[in-house]
């Protein structure tokens, strides 16, 4: 089922990774897009205008989620140009610079992990979802959602990266939250924690990862991919998950399953 080409999504981090692959879902289906992402517009067009092949209209706007100016002015840009968007999909967020461990870690790489993978998407997202999607409703038509990207590190302890973990469980509760606080405005809210996906981010632990998901570490026996995120998004803005808000999705090949 394709979606009417008015409908638009914000996704950021949305030109590489798991949100560049969640975007092609969404293009393939006939969305608007409008992106943002850390790096200049010159970097990011020929990955823009590939999407253009098959979405409705593709945006970008150069952004750090992190600084409450700038990601002031992304959602105000995004309403001037689209009007509400229609479904708004937090995926941008960061490694740390350092794998640290836990008795070792230093203050300011916990701080960057909150305010970029946390405080950044749960403040944009009270701006859409009061500014845009709830002043939008007076349209019938209207059918917002939302989407948090988190990961299996939301529950995982991984203690030489525990300013990942706590940035992902923080944003795993701030999922729920919204999808109590909006509910009774008919804006469904999920969260969708994938599991080890090869991507950019996870290229300097790839030979790790190799041979712990040879020795069984996913059930499914391979990494995830962005494309396998990305469908499972498109599903959920779809409506295909009706009476579910507040759901987790695991897209982690089995690996979050207690085993004995």
């Amino acid at each position: 089922m394709t979606q009417p080409a008015a409908r638009t999504a914000l996704i950021t981090g949305g030109t590489r990774g798991i949100g560049l692959g969640i975007a092609r879902a969404l293009a393939r289906e006939g969305w608007n897009l409008a992106l943002s992402g850390v790096r200049a517009a010159s970097e990011v067009a020929a990955t823009l205008e590939d999407l253009r092949q098959t979405a409705v209209t593709v945006s970008y706007d150069a952004a750090d989620l992190a600084d409450r100016e700038q990601r002031t002015r992304l959602w105000q840009a995004i309403r001037a140009r689209y009007g509400a968007v229609h479904a708004l999909v937090n995926n941008a967020g960061r490694a740390p610079r350092q794998r640290a461990d836990l008795l070792d870690a230093r203050e300011d790489s916990f701080e960057e992990m909150i305010r970029t993978n946390l405080q950044g998407p749960y403040f944009l997202t009270q701006a859409i979802a009061r500014e845009q999607m709830m002043r939008a409703q007076a349209d019938p038509t209207f059918k917002p959602c939302i989407v948090f990207i988190t990961s299996v590190s939301a529950e995982a302890a991984s203690t030489n990266r525990g300013d990942y973990c706590v940035s992902k469980a923080g944003l795993s509760m701030t999922a729920r939250l919204f999808a109590v606080r909006l509910a009774a405005h008919r804006i469904p809210v999920y969260e969708v924690r994938p599991g080890i996906i090869e991507t950019d981010m996870t290229a300097n632990v790839k030979e790790a990862y190799d041979k712990r998901i040879e020795d069984g570490l996913v059930p499914e026996g391979r990494w995830g991919t962005p494309d396998d995120v990305g469908r499972v998004v498109a599903a959920l803005l779809r409506g295909d998950a009706p009476y579910a808000t507040g759901s987790v999705i695991h897209v982690d090949g089995g690996l979050s399953l207690p085993r004995l």
